[in-house]
């Protein structure tokens, strides 16, 4: 596993403990149609039917949509069993979240 994904697991698991998180298709999608996420996490191996389904409706939405770690590794990162989708409610999460992701560092490193 490449060490941003660790970095970007440990603050998926931050922020579903801060109660920032919604998780599963249909929660992820009432949310994204009310504006209620900034990004949305979307496992690799998540079928093709979710996929173009989220890119689709974020797309659509203006909310950035990320392709990320597995169904496992994502589920365990945030407590949860089978989720293929991850929708992060706080604007500060989600910017670390994506600034990992695009190569950046994590909070307070340089």
């Amino acid at each position: 596993m490449p060490n941003y994904q660790n970095k970007v697991n440990g603050l998926l698991g931050l922020a579903a403990r801060a109660g920032k998180i919604i998780c599963g298709t249909d929660a992820v999608k009432e949310a994204i149609l009310k504006k209620k996420v900034y990004i949305v996490i979307l496992a690799e191996d998540s079928s093709l039917n979710t996929r173009e389904k989220f890119l689709k409706l974020s797309n659509e939405n203006k909310i950035k949509i990320f392709i990320h770690g597995n169904i496992d590794e994502n589920s365990r990162a945030i407590g949860k069993k089978n989720k293929a989708v991850i929708g992060v409610k706080d604007k500060n999460f989600s910017e670390a979240i994506a600034g990992i992701i695009n190569g950046g560092d994590a909070i307070g490193q340089n």
